[in-house]
């Protein structure tokens, strides 16, 4: 019976975060995902093909958020 009470409290209280889950995951998944984004937006100017005019830019700015919001949203 001893041990079923013990079992019994340990399960009761909710567990915290870890510090680096906390604080310092956030902050290495804000940094990646905007030097993800600013690096290909910057990097789809530098590499302009002709006739694209506007269009690569934009699709490159987009597909970057797009990524950095998949691979980093859970965070």
């Amino acid at each position: 019976e001893v041990m079923m009470d013990m079992d019994m409290d340990s399960g009761a209280r909710p567990s915290q975060p870890h510090w680096f889950e906390r604080y310092v995951q956030p902050c290495v998944a804000e940094l990646l995902g905007s030097a993800l984004f600013i690096f290909i937006g910057c990097l789809s100017v530098v590499e302009d093909a002709g006739g694209s005019g506007r269009l690569q830019p934009a699709l490159a700015h987009g597909l970057a958020l797009g990524l950095s919001i998949a691979v980093l949203g859970g965070i």
